[in-house]
């Protein structure tokens, strides 16, 4: 069974080919600048890298030069090799708590949504209106990056703000990354042949959030009414006051889209260090004596830490700590600092085993009340699982 998974952007799209029946990658790639002068494409595999450009109007032409170049490159026959085709979305509300197959009230309800996610649900929507053209007789399936946390109990994902809100707005948390933490919580439970887990799940990247699971079900997360909550990021404040807003919106005559745009795209280590968004340069800087890198650094840092310790004790203790994306993969020195800070709790660090990049691995020390685990994501092959189960 090959089944392609899919991540639209506003002028982007990302996929990958599976072959199901072994997990096995028969091709990826990205379609860049969709709709923009100087649009090109990549596809690639263990064997080839191509990449070219060419005029993309828009994500019709994309598809279909991508569904021709599979069959060029005979990495597939003919379009009805492709048995299923599962598409990211970032919000489904809280209508959506699993994925579903795709239906022109799914689509109706993607664009409803896009005021919860304006730069993403639009152009998912778009994008599964043209594999549909393309691939008429094709299931496809909607796999929302917000189902997995719909088993939050309600005084989790409500904010203590006018109840109204919540029924008239639709104000309440929502979380992200939630495709991620699935994955985390099946792989991690196959790795320790145990279904019965409290996992904290530590997504660590330009974007990130912790996600408190038992059982395998969500029971809280950091990520609130939109990805800007939680804990420090990339370029995201995190967590702040919120009535820092209209304070800097009055002293520097900014309008609260302004303010907000800041917060999203001009805080958290970008912000603080002055330096980079990226974690890497922040520890280059810390390398170099930089002080504003050093106390960038401690903030995120501390902001893990703290939400760590709050599920700890939520889930009522904490069989395993995971570690996953681009910082929780690979910065051995971030995972060993927040590993360190939770002393108190006796979960301690093997730091021999703490130098581990790019595969799944225990870190922690054979004397540590927890398990900590390193877990490469793979959010493309959760979406084709989900794809492949529903269409089954």
């Amino acid at each position: 069974m090959k089944i392609m998974s899919i991540n639209a952007g506003s002028s982007s799209l990302k996929f990958s080919l599976f072959n199901m029946d072994t997990d096995e990658v028969l091709a990826s790639g990205l379609f860049e600048r969709i709709g923009i002068d100087g649009s090109c494409y990549t596809i690639k595999n263990s064997e080839f890298k191509i990449k070219e450009e060419v005029e993309l109007k828009d994500h019709s032409d994309a598809v279909k030069i991508l569904l021709d170049k599979l069959i060029e490159l005979k990495i597939i026959s003919s379009y009805d090799e492709i048995d299923g085709v599962g598409h990211r979305i970032v919000h489904g509300g809280d209508k959506y708590t699993k994925s579903v197959v795709v239906t022109d009230e799914v689509v109706d309800d993607i664009i409803k949504f896009s005021d919860f996610a304006p730069l993403h649900n639009p152009a998912h929507a778009i994008c599964i209106k043209a594999f549909r053209e393309v691939l008429p007789n094709t299931p496809m399936v909607t796999v929302f990056d917000t189902a997995f946390h719909q088993t939050m109990e309600k005084y989790n994902y409500l904010y203590a703000v006018p109840y109204e809100w919540y029924e008239k707005y639709n104000v309440r948390k929502y979380g992200a990354h939630g495709t991620s933490h699935k994955y985390i919580a099946k792989k991690i439970s196959e790795v320790l042949g145990r279904d019965d887990l409290r996992i904290i799940s530590c997504h660590l990247g330009q974007g990130g959030s912790i996600t408190a699971i038992k059982d395998g079900k969500c029971i809280d997360t950091t990520m609130g009414f939109t990805p800007l909550a939680g804990i420090v990021m990339g370029t995201r404040s995190g967590d702040i006051d919120p009535s820092i807003i209209p304070y800097v919106m009055e002293k520097a005559g900014m309008s609260a889209g302004e303010v907000v745009t800041a917060l999203n795209k001009k805080s958290g280590l970008l912000g603080i260090s002055g330096v980079s968004s990226d974690s890497r340069d922040i520890e280059e800087g810390i390398k170099e004596g930089n002080e504003r890198c050093r106390l960038a650094q401690d903030m995120f840092i501390d902001s893990v830490v703290r939400f760590i310790g709050e599920y700890y004790l939520e889930l009522g203790g904490c069989d395993v700590i995971t570690f996953t994306a681009g910082i929780g993969e690979n910065s051995s020195a971030t995972r060993k600092e927040i590993i360190d800070k939770l002393a108190v709790l006796g979960i301690k660090i093997d730091e021999e085993a703490n130098k581990t990049r790019g595969e799944v691995a225990k870190i922690s020390a054979d004397d540590s009340t927890s398990l900590v685990y390193v877990v490469p994501t793979n959010e493309e092959l959760m979406i084709a699982m989900e794809t492949r189960d529903l269409i089954k």
